[in-house]
């Protein structure tokens, strides 16, 4: 495991136990205390965490920046995601691209294509195509999430249905051994089902730290998915559940 994969996971250690130790850390990994040390001071340095005597915390801010935590976790590993997705879209296609930080990281790298028409339901997305005179951007409204700009419930899911997508590019919370896609908030699971029902094929993206996670509602499986857009290799389980499953694995280089 480098260096940069380490902070990722341990940044999502501290985000879900609100500290982290060093003895832990060092142990878990399998590395000498000091790596971990090192680690832990440049994502202090870089203001993601916070050092205490033997180990680090989440910085005292107002929870109104989670999202931009959230950005800031794994912001490489998710920029390499987006570059390849991004290759793999072409020309003059219409697309739906969901909530999400990885997607947004696909938006952004989306500048020098020509004549697409997207469809999101993320005010974030939006924002980031429009920059881009030749997409044609169509907004799916909905409740406002003001966490993170999603638009979500029965009016998103309804103009989800007026379409037939060449592709969707959708990101999860979570996905476990078996090859499930799964989210937290039940609203996104249904706004997501319905534009995985109207796409012709499906571009999963989805960085490392998605594997270390469990989340209650499921989405679908990587069985209906045309492709996976990771950062590092997939734990062995789920590749195995992959190939039986048909999904192809694309891992962004480095």
């Amino acid at each position: 495991m480098n260096s940069e994969i380490r902070k990722s996971a341990i940044l999502e250690l501290a985000q879900s136990d609100g500290m982290v130790s060093v003895e832990d850390l060092a142990t878990q990994f399998g590395v000498a205390a000091q790596t971990i040390r090192r680690d832990l001071a440049q994502l202090a340095q870089s203001g993601k965490l916070d050092r205490v005597h033997g180990g680090a915390v989440l910085p005292s801010r107002p929870t109104s920046l989670d999202y931009v935590r959230r950005q800031n976790v794994n912001a490489e590993g998710k920029a390499r995601i987006g570059a390849l997705c991004a290759q793999n879209i072409p020309d003059n296609a219409s697309i739906f691209i969901n909530i999400g930080t990885t997607t947004e990281a696909v938006a952004r790298e989306l500048t020098g294509h020509r004549g697409l028409l997207v469809v999101t339901n993320s005010l974030n997305i939006a924002n980031i195509l429009a920059a881009n005179p030749e997409i044609d951007i169509i907004v799916a409204g909905g409740a406002l999430r003001r966490t993170d700009g999603g638009l979500l419930g029965n009016l998103t899911t309804q103009v989800v249905d007026l379409f037939k997508f060449d592709l969707a590019v959708i990101s999860c919370a979570a996905i476990d051994e078996d090859g499930d896609l799964l989210d937290y908030d039940l609203q996104e699971v249904n706004a997501t089902q319905a534009i995985t029902r109207q796409s012709k094929a499906t571009f999963v993206v989805a960085d490392h730290t998605k594997f270390q996670r469990r989340a209650p509602g499921k989405i679908g499986s990587l069985g209906d998915s045309h492709t996976l857009f990771t950062d590092a290799p997939v734990p062995a389980a789920l590749r195995a559940q992959c190939d039986d499953l048909g999904a192809q694995i694309c891992i962004a280089p480095e």
